[in-house]
């Protein structure tokens, strides 16, 4: 069973406080579902983009975790804007939770590169 987004959200930001850094959630999704878009911002003024990561990234073991995939790379903050927007007329009901961090660490997982 998958973890709701709103509780996996809360952990998130828990987890970045406990750290030293700062997150905030610019935009609530869905409590039980929403996608879930995080955006890392550097004191450089670009953004990482990480998305959740599409099914063929999931082990057998993984069905019911949350896994995310890096969309856009130390972009400029108005790429990631418009990825965003394309995404939300897409779906309406999806997270997006800011952090502004240089490292994330164990933060976000991450899907191994080809699946």
């Amino acid at each position: 069973m998958r973890l709701r987004a709103d509780i996996f959200v809360s952990a998130l930001l828990r987890r970045v406080f406990a750290s030293g850094d700062f997150a905030a959630v610019e935009k609530k999704g869905a409590e039980e579902a929403g996608a879930i878009f995080i955006r890392q911002h550097f004191r450089d003024g670009l953004e990482t983009l990480y998305a959740p990561a599409p099914q063929t990234a999931f082990g057998d073991e993984q069905t019911g975790d949350r896994l995310f995939e890096i969309r856009l790379l130390r972009a400029e903050p108005e790429a990631v804007w418009a990825m965003l927007e394309r995404e939300r007329k897409f779906d309406p009901d999806l997270w997006i939770v800011e952090l502004e961090a240089e490292e994330l660490g164990d933060l976000i997982p991450l899907a191994r590169d080809g699946g």
